[in-house]
């Protein structure tokens, strides 16, 4: 028994390698879901609640109703990557220097993001596969956090000179705070009803529980930005300068900005509308990102 004790504690460390397990198991389903949604099919449970497979759904209306689906998928898996990359450098760089606002900064995020499962519910659709993943990752995710709680003792001051990277990153926090409201609420913007061709009545008339499937999946989707923006917010405004975070936040920006913007082409939703905030979003993004990596190194701590 005190081996099987020993073995664990080992195991769980000083907290951060149940964090890193999470990130890596969001990283994962981000890329499960990218692939599932690519692949145009429906997951088991989708087709249970809706009576109808993926197929069948694309013969009506030009597969538009369907390829909507497909673009808000891809755009959610490529959020979580983008989560589980920003948590894995927050656990494995700030937190294991003991910086306190990491702690604060995956505690909040994570703390939004577990609690976002609950908009799903709004329309009466509870996915099994997601439900079952989130309750298996809150007690690593909280377990993590308990164990994690002792490295609190650095804190550290607001960094300065990176105006354009806190304006994009409040952007894509407020942005997926904006997109869950409406999965909560009206579900679709005019844009969306105007690539469907169709009004939301005519949609709710083809299946009634086409709306609550699609409404999931927009909450879902606008719960993982928020978290993962409140995330990134706090890399940018307390993150040390450093070779580690810039690639973190490249490497998380490339995965939530292509996925999200470049499944539009691919389906043919073009609405400049629609797409010109993601697409200003994302050159402020990555000019600010630009400036850290050009500017910011004369003067950076070394990584």
């Amino acid at each position: 028994m005190n081996d099987d004790r020993g073995f664990l504690a080992t195991l769980i460390g000083d907290g951060r390698p149940l964090l890193n397990l999470v990130a890596l198991t969001l990283c994962g389903c981000g890329a499960f879901a990218i692939f599932q949604a690519l692949s145009g099919g429906f997951l088991p449970q989708d087709v249970a609640f809706l009576g109808m497979s993926a197929e069948q759904l694309c013969s009506l209306q030009g597969c538009r109703i369907l390829h909507f689906m497909v673009h808000d998928r891809v755009s959610f898996g490529g959020v979580m990557i983008a989560t589980g990359i920003i948590y894995l450098w927050l656990a494995n760089f700030p937190l294991q220097q003991r910086q306190s606002w990491a702690w604060w900064a995956l505690l909040a995020s994570g703390g939004c993001g577990f609690l976002s499962f609950l908009a799903y519910l709004g329309y009466g659709y509870l996915d099994t596969w997601h439900g079952a993943s989130t309750l298996a990752l809150l007690p690593l995710f909280a377990a993590g956090l308990w164990r994690t709680r002792t490295l609190r003792e650095t804190e550290v001051p607001l960094q300065q000179g990176r105006l354009l990277l806190l304006l994009s990153t409040t952007g894509i926090a407020a942005a997926g705070l904006t997109i869950m409201t409406v999965g909560m609420t009206r579900v679709f913007v005019p844009q969306d009803l105007e690539y469907m061709g169709m009004t939301r009545e005519q949609i709710r008339a083809i299946n009634a529980h086409l709306v609550p499937l699609i409404a999931h999946d927009r909450a879902g989707f606008g719960g993982a930005l928020f978290s993962c923006g409140l995330a990134m917010l706090f890399c940018v405004a307390y993150g040390a300068p450093s070779r580690h975070l810039r690639q973190a936040l490249l490497f998380a920006g490339i995965a939530g900005f292509v996925t999200a913007i470049g499944v539009h082409p691919m389906i043919g939703y073009t609405s400049v509308t629609h797409l010109a905030p993601a697409v200003f979003g994302c050159a402020v993004y990555f000019a600010g990102l630009a400036q850290m990596f050009f500017l910011a190194p004369r003067v950076a701590v070394s990584a």
